[in-house]
């Protein structure tokens, strides 16, 4: 955040592409829009809400003239610092375009804007019988634009892929300020040279999505749920495989490991069982007909591998309560610690038994409280560093569990990020990960696409210095 002076400056030039109650520089709008879903926080200079594809072109095309970078935004959901601004930057609200532009029963598609809320959209499509499967468990704050930026999954990716499996077209305003129009309606294109799955996954580095049009599916008939408690982590994991051998494609295949399960049952009062090492969460959907048996086989796979208790949930009620206490992970770590670090590193699901016994190694050695969890079923684990920013000793200790943890992921054949992006957080790390040859590419398309480098810049490609010190 600048100068009152220099702010109502860059106020005064944007008002000349949009609306100028479109531009605030209040600073309670500047604090608000200045941080996400981490511990990372700059009050931007101002922050433009434009309503349409064209007011975002037209402040695009404005910022480019003057230099100005530019950050786009959803709702500040983000777990790795892709919306939190520079102090100069500007920006764009792109929750202020929140509409369904279509939906069309018949071709199973809906066309929506950015800002749209992800939950809006699953029970627009679950209205009128249709299904859009991907649920990161922001799902009820974040927007299909961030989700599409930052390539979101969730639990039920294990069946049915994650959001970059469901975008059949975008429009999009590049750096310049030009419109593009990618992909299609048909979901039948080969035209645009793959520009558009670039885009997803840019984190806004390349471009600006503005509208996105998805392929829905048919709702399933009906759902169930298993939630099983193992008193051994590796008889979680061996249960893991046990149920995909089965003949049974799960939803969703979950783990809580037990620091996890402390911290959620305290938050909660759900009844979990705190003494467990682990549990998983199992969920399957299909024909009525086909449900009961598909939890038969759940309960059989988790049993043979010594699951302590099966228990099996038809009704909505039961299955929320336990979909409660796994989406609640997160907000019950602030028991514990005023802050945290969510990574969501991916390693092969063989080796989800090494990883989390490793991590736990990290914890007792750097003394720190590191719960796990996540999506088991495509080894996709989400170890929490629990913290507190004012404590510089124990924020040293934070810097080096994280690096260690990123190469306890990637030497197992892992990644530093399954679903939540690079960001700031991880972007040192990411020359570790890919090597020198593929970065020099990354860099190289992004001095094509954005040769100002104007759009979500510091983001992805890496600096020499950790964000979080």
């Amino acid at each position: 955040m600048g100068s009152v002076a220099t702010n109502r400056a860059i106020a005064t030039e944007l008002a000349r592409a949009v609306p100028a109650d479109r531009i605030s520089i209040e600073p309670e709008d500047l604090i608000v829009y200045g941080y996400d879903g981490t511990w990372l926080e700059t009050p931007p200079a101002a922050v433009a809400s434009p309503r349409s594809t064209d007011e975002v072109a037209a402040l695009v095309r404005r910022c480019a003239l003057l230099g100005y970078p530019l950050v786009p935004r959803g709702a500040g959901s983000g777990l790795a610092g892709e919306s939190v601004p520079g102090r100069e930057s500007i920006v764009l609200n792109l929750a202020a375009m929140p509409r369904l532009l279509a939906l069309n029963v018949t071709d199973r598609r809906a066309s929506v804007e950015a800002g749209i809320i992800n939950a809006h959209l699953q029970a627009r499509a679950e209205a009128v019988g249709l299904f859009y499967p991907p649920d990161p468990a922001s799902l009820k704050q974040s927007t299909i634009g961030g989700n599409v930026a930052t390539a979101a999954s969730g639990p039920r990716c294990l069946k049915y892929g994650g959001t970059r499996e469901y975008v059949t077209g975008v429009v999009a305003v590049m750096a310049d300020g030009s419109v593009v129009r990618l992909g299609s309606c048909a979901g039948q294109s080969s035209a645009d040279h793959a520009l558009m799955h670039l885009l997803i996954g840019s984190e806004g580095t390349l471009g600006v999505i503005t509208e996105i049009d998805v392929r829905l599916i048919e709702r399933p008939a009906a759902v169930g749920t298993a939630l099983a408690v193992f008193d051994r982590l590796d008889d979680a994991s061996t249960a893991v495989s046990r149920v995909l051998g089965s003949g049974v494609v799960p939803v969703a295949l979950e783990m809580m490991d037990q620091t996890t399960l402390r911290c959620v049952e305290q938050h909660l009062r759900a009844g979990l069982p705190i003494d467990a090492d682990a549990v998983l969460i199992v969920e399957c959907d299909g024909e009525a007909s086909d449900i009961d048996a598909q939890l038969e086989a759940v309960v059989a796979a988790c049993a043979g591998a010594g699951a302590r208790s099966v228990e099996q949930a038809r009704e909505a009620a039961d299955r929320d309560r336990i979909w409660k206490a796994r989406r609640s992970t997160s907000s019950s770590f602030g028991r514990l610690r005023p802050n945290k670090l969510g990574e969501d590193i991916s390693v092969p699901r063989s080796a989800i038994p090494e990883a989390v016994r490793r991590i736990q190694a990290i914890a007792a050695d750097e003394r720190l409280v590191i719960p796990q969890f996540g999506h088991i079923g495509d080894g996709n684990l989400h170890p929490n560093i629990l913290c507190d920013l004012r404590d510089r000793d124990e924020m040293r200790r934070v810097q080096s569990a994280a690096e260690r943890i990123f190469q306890v992921a990637l030497s197992l054949g892992g990644t530093l990020s399954g679903e939540h992006g690079i960001g700031l957080l991880k972007r040192g790390f990411l020359a570790s990960a890919l090597g020198p040859s593929a970065l020099d590419a990354m860099v190289r398309l992004k001095r094509a696409l954005d040769p100002s480098g104007i759009m979500n810049p510091g983001k992805v490609l890496p600096t020499n210095q950790w964000v979080g010190s």
